[in-house]
C-alpha cells in the first residue's frame, strides 16, 4: 500500500494536517523532523547551529532513505526537496501531496524563524527559500493542494478524496511515463 507524503514550505501545516489526515484515514503517522530530533537527540536548531546546513540536510537524507513503510502518512521536512536522491526514495511508494500557500501567508505563519529550525543558509531570506524550493515542490508532487482560504478539516477531506480516487484507479502501468 502507497504512503501518502506531505511537502511544502514551513509553516504550511504538513505536521498538522498528517496527523488528522491519518487519523481520518486510519493510517500510521511519521513526522521525519522528529525523527531527525530522536536520532540526534536534539532539536532542528540545535543541529543546523551546531553542524551547519551542509550536515543538517545530509542527516535529513540519510533518515529519508531509511524510511521503509507502507501505508503511512509521512509529514517531511520543508528542506526535504533539496535532495534529490531522498525524494526518489519517497516517490518510489508514494503519492506525493504538496501543501500550497503564498509567500506571505507562509511568512505571517512563521513567527519563530529563527528558533524553528528551519534549513535556510546564513544571509538567505525566507522568501528567497521560498523562491527557491517552489518550483522543486510543483517538480516532486503528485498534486497540490492550495491551502489559501481552507481550514485543516477541507484541506484533510481534499486529500482523502484524492487519495480515495488513486485507490480507485490502482497502479499506473509501467509504460506510463
Amino acid at each position: 500500500m502507497k504512503n501518502i507524503v506531505l511537502i511544502g514550505m514551513p509553516g504550511a501545516g504538513k505536521s498538522t494536517i498528517g496527523i488528522i489526515l491519518a487519523k481520518t484515514l486510519g493510517m500510521p503517522f511519521i513526522d521525519t523532523d522528529l525523527i531527525i530530533q530522536k536520532k540526534e537527540n536534539k532539536l532542528l536548531q540545535e543541529i543546523i547551529i551546531e553542524k551547519g546546513i551542509d550536515e543538517f540536510l545530509s542527516i535529513e537524507e540519510k533518515t529519508i532513505l531509511e524510511l521503509n513503510v507502507e501505508g503511512t502518512v509521512i509529514a517531511t521536512g520543508g528542506s526535504v526537496v533539496l535532495k534529490p536522491e531522498a525524494m526518489k526514495h519517497l516517490k518510489k511508494n508514494a503519492l506525493i501531496i504538496y501543501l500550497k500557500l503564498p509567500y506571505m501567508e507562509i511568512k505571517n505563519r512563521i513567527r519563530n524563524i529563527t528558533t524553528r529550525g528551519i534549513a535556510m543558509k546564513k544571509g538567505k531570506t525566507l522568501l528567497e527559500v521560498y523562491d527557491e524550493r517552489v518550483p522543486l515542490y510543483e517538480r516532486y508532487q503528485d498534486k497540490t493542494i492550495r491551502c489559501m482560504g481552507k481550514n485543516t478539516e477541507d484541506i484533510v477531506e481534499e486529500i482523502k478524496a484524492i487519495w480515495e480516487e488513486e485507490l480507485c484507479s490502482g497502479p499506473k502501468s509501467s509504460n506510463q511515463q
